[in-house]
């Protein structure tokens, strides 16, 4: 299980567009998506459409975001 730095999408809210956040670490184990974790953040598992490993050149363009998107894991 490595460890690696990343960037993760929110959504936004009423206020504000969606973004990347840098800071993040992911890890991948035998369960779906990636587990994600952040200092200052609980740490939680999310679908792989939501991270990156590369910098994006814009941190406010998302991902293509599946229909009905799932987006935290249980």
């Amino acid at each position: 299980m490595r460890k690696e730095r990343c960037w993760v999408w929110f959504k936004g809210g009423l206020s504000e567009e969606g973004h990347w956040m840098s800071g993040w670490v992911a890890t991948q184990t035998d369960e779906p998506g990636l587990l994600i974790e952040h200092p200052g953040y609980v740490t939680c598992r999310v679908p792989e459409w939501r991270v990156v490993f590369k910098e994006p050149k814009d941190l406010n363009v998302g991902p293509s975001i599946p229909d009905a998107a799932v987006w935290k894991l249980v």
